[in-house]
């Protein structure tokens, strides 16, 4: 049995326990387009099964093709008319990133939802091939640079549609495990006085300021 904190309903009328298929019982996503990163695996796949069960046509952006290929067949498996598409996105790479926001746009297709997922957590000291320390570069620069090179797209869907867009940035509690001074902006890349935690915690935390600003900037767009 679960603990109380965990089954405490919000004002939402939903719980840290409710699953993705209560929360979204009896919507349709008919006629949106979402793109979902870090779709091979764990809240990135059910992020993509579920939207596409409810009618969405979901761009699965993964690093590992091969996994996501693996869930789009579960996905289909369980709902045959779920339109899915697979593209390759590293998001520790910026040159991935600006390769898949070009192929997207190639596609001409809309674009109302981006669920930005994908992360790395508490790995040893690394540099991405741009020279940012790995979980920095993975869980915040990657996806503030593919956001950016997304708006005009989904600003575009918007007004043509007259519908609100969503960029959701996948944070998570440990957000208060980042380093006593928040953000080490001047010691990003500091392997002496690197912790594998506080990274973890720092990028967590700068998801957070990220989807803030978003929202304080696009709140009165359509």
């Amino acid at each position: 049995m679960l603990p109380s904190i965990f089954s405490r309903k919000g004002a939402s009328g939903f719980s840290w326990a409710s699953t993705a298929d209560q929360v979204t019982a009896g919507l349709s996503a008919s006629g949106l387009t979402a793109v979902v990163t870090g779709a091979s695996s764990g809240i990135g796949a059910e992020t993509a099964r579920v939207l596409a069960a409810r009618g969405a046509h979901v761009v699965m952006a993964a690093r590992n093709l091969a996994a996501a290929e693996s869930v789009r067949q579960a996905v289909l498996a369980e709902t045959p008319d779920a339109s899915l598409d697979l593209m390759e996105l590293d998001l520790s790479s910026m040159a991935s990133v600006r390769r898949f926001a070009a192929d997207f746009a190639a596609k001409g297709l809309p674009l109302n939802i981006l669920v930005n997922n994908a992360g790395v957590m508490a790995t040893p000291f690394s540099l991405s091939e741009d020279g940012i320390e790995m979980q920095f570069a993975t869980n915040h620069v990657g996806h503030f640079l593919l956001t950016h090179l997304l708006l005009e797209t989904m600003q575009k869907t918007a007004r043509e549609s007259n519908v609100e867009g969503r960029i959701v940035n996948v944070s998570s509690a440990a957000h208060k495990f980042t380093y006593q001074e928040g953000i080490r902006f001047d010691k990003i890349n500091d392997e002496t006085e690197y912790g594998s935690i506080g990274a973890y915690g720092q990028s967590k935390l700068a998801n957070i300021l990220h989807a803030n600003e978003l929202a304080r900037r696009f709140k009165y767009f359509v």
